[in-house]
């Protein structure tokens, strides 16, 4: 088991784990949350050795083998394939065994390395290295691209299929859902829970946490405390204790209170001196109970806006895609749409990865223009847009204060303005409501965290007053608190929402409708989420079997072999008449085998019984070591023979 007792823990001056115990046991799944700085990631940088605690007791078992997910991006020009094999520690180390031992020309070193292959899985390496691949959202065709062809996103995909290649009794994931759509989301919950041994997850997803975890790990004021459930539970668990907590805080100000009134009231008459007194000493020796410290939660909300235009736009004949480079024509990948957004509609885009989602947001948002058709939008329709790359509408050079005073200019200069404050002073003051606090405003977007970009461009939509919210993958970066807040404004504002999430939390809460994208084609999605999470299993289903008779298509059928019927079985005869002296030596050890077990487990609970004569016990102890060692002799020879009728059998 992991034990932690009475651990310090510091990142420089900063105190993250202050005398925190904590015991995590074999196989348990567990999620640890905790406000951002709070110091999730340095638990993870303690149990992977990186970090060393400066005081107290940390022990993790020798023998544990971990995996997690490196954070570089992978620079290299394997295969996918192979990138994801090599995340397999033990078959890499194999695979130099077995060629250091060629080398050396040892034959006895050679059969031991070729037996340790076998058993680390090389037959099937391949194939469960692309099991992962395929699961996490990559096609059939790109299975062996170079890692270096793929995206830093689908990279970051890739460093996750490694660490799920390597065998391990100890699992750490740090926000491993950040990268992934909702069809590869729900494959890695399906995959976590099957995982045999020891899981620790750091997630900002509310609904993967209860689908993976059965314990939930809450860092707070340097201290780790352990609730048995998943998040949920922890939650309301949580509330439960709190809200003792603040009752029995109450309680015992009002008793401090009448101690103190009483000993101020009687302390100086001397008839009442000595139980003034003893009510001082009750006082110290009172362990006091903490108030509740209300964490100032992040909340902020869209202005209502100024017009609502109905239909906001309609799409007609509409076909979305990428225009063409270098002479190449269009690419098409969403074609004849016919579509009409209302006001105050909250519509869900779903879609497995890479059917054109976000290339449809692109569209509506006039960041891309459709290859196709017309899209008419409604009189005064004000599109706010969260981009899934954030980057895509924010300046790295740029500070806050600067992206907000350039976006006054341009709404200025487009004749819409919000009705938003514009003066620096309070748009300094309209950035402090989303925590760009004093010198913030002044810090270059590019040296920021992706959850400060992210309440960046929240800021930036909000001081527009939109009508139409456009949200591409808004919460990959936001913790659970601001989650939570981007919720409950979302519920609250006025206009029309089309959001595209893997956060199902957020899509519950938020959307009332869906539109299903797939197969070149918009639709409207006639199911809940739980509906759309068995239509992607099954889609997942579909496309392995598809893909298997693919690749048996592919292969070159085998030519009908020529049988010589009468020598076949003259070979046959020769082979059992070699293989029966082999099998009559080999079940006559399998029943000395069977015998010497027995024996060795009546030894066993033998010396057990401590009340026993100790020559007796002594002399049990020299008859198991002799039963041991015949035991490893008789089953070296059923190795031999075992390996001796299968090579004669092929």
């Amino acid at each position: 088991m992991i034990t932690l007792r009475d651990v310090v823990l510091r990142r420089g001056v900063k105190v993250l784990l202050d005398g925190a115990t904590l015991t995590i046991n074999p196989g348990e799944k567990v999620g640890l949350v905790g406000r951002n700085g709070a110091g999730k990631s340095s638990l993870f940088r303690l149990l992977d050795g990186t970090l060393h605690e400066d005081k107290g007791e940390f022990q993790v078992p020798a023998h544990w083998r971990m995996a997690q997910v490196a954070q570089d991006m992978p620079e290299t020009d394997q295969s996918a394939t192979r990138f994801v094999v090599e995340g397999d520690v033990t078959l890499l180390a194999a695979e130099r065994e077995v060629a250091e031992a060629e080398a050396s020309d040892d034959g006895e070193r050679m059969a031991h390395a070729y037996m340790a292959l076998n058993d680390a899985g090389a037959h099937d390496a391949n194939a469960r290295a692309q099991a992962l691949i395929l699961g996490l959202g990559f096609r059939l065709d790109e299975l062996e691209r170079p890692v270096n062809s793929f995206s830093g996103g689908w990279r970051m995909r890739l460093q996750l299929a490694r660490a799920l290649m390597c065998p391990s009794e100890l699992l750490l994931l740090d926000e491993p859902t950040n990268h992934l759509d909702l069809d590869a989301l729900v494959w890695l919950e399906a995959w976590l829970q099957r995982y045999p041994g020891t899981l620790l997850v750091i997630s900002h997803d509310r609904e993967f946490l209860d689908a993976v975890t059965q314990v939930t790990v809450h860092i707070e004021h340097a201290q780790l405390k352990r609730y048995g459930g998943n998040y949920s539970r922890f939650e309301d668990m949580r509330a439960e204790q709190m809200a003792l907590q603040q009752a029995a805080f109450a309680r015992q100000q009002d008793k401090i209170a009448h101690l103190q009134k009483f000993i101020d009231r009687f302390k100086a008459k001397a008839s009442k001196a000595k139980q003034a007194q003893s009510r001082v000493k009750a006082l110290e020796r009172m362990e006091r109970i903490a108030p509740v410290l209300a964490e100032a939660d992040f909340t902020f909300e869209f202005a209502e806006p100024a017009n609502l235009p109905n239909p906001m736009l309609v799409l007609q004949d509409v076909d979305f895609g990428y225009p063409g480079e270098d002479g190449a024509g269009p690419a098409t990948i969403v074609r004849g749409v016919n579509r009409s957004v209302l006001a105050g509609q909250r519509i869900g885009i779903l879609g497995a990865n890479g059917q054109g989602k976000s290339t449809v947001v692109k569209t509506i948002a006039r960041t891309l223009a459709p290859l196709a058709g017309t899209v008419t939008e409604g009189k005064g329709l004000n599109i706010g847009y969260f981009a899934q790359q954030e980057l895509d509408v924010l300046s790295p050079r740029d500070n806050p204060l600067e992206h907000m005073i350039r976006l006054v200019k341009e709404t200025t200069a487009q004749g819409r303005l919000s009705g938003q404050p514009t003066r620096e002073q309070d748009l300094r003051s309209f950035l402090g409501t989303f925590n760009f606090t004093g010198d913030q405003v002044f810090q270059a977007v590019g040296s920021m965290s992706g959850g400060e970009k992210a309440r960046l461009v929240l800021c930036m939509i909000v001081w527009q007053r939109p009508n139409l919210l456009l949200l591409d993958e808004p919460t990959n970066h936001l913790d659970l608190a601001t989650r939570e807040a981007l919720s409950v404004a979302l519920n609250e504002f006025e206009g029309t929402v089309m959001l595209v999430s893997h956060d199902r939390s957020l899509l519950r809460a938020v959307c009332d409708e869906f539109w299903l994208v797939s197969r070149g084609g918009i639709a409207p999605f006639d199911g809940d989420l739980d509906d759309y999470q068995r239509y992607l299993l099954d889609m997942a289903k579909q496309a392995r079997e598809a893909q298997r008779e693919q690749a048996r298509a592919a292969e070159p059928p085998a030519p009908a072999p020529v049988v010589d019927r009468q020598a076949e079985a003259q070979r046959q005869k020769q082979r059992n008449e070699q293989l029966r002296p082999l099998k009559k030596e080999l079940a006559q050890i399998e029943q000395r085998m069977a015998k010497l077990g027995d024996e060795r487990a009546q030894l066993e609970a033998q010396l057990m019984q401590a009340t026993q004569d100790p020559a007796r016990l002594a002399e049990a102890g020299r008859r198991l070591k002799a039963v041991e060692s015949e035991l490893a002799t008789v089953e070296a020879r059923w190795l031999e023979l075992s390996e001796a009728i299968e090579q004669a059998g092929a």
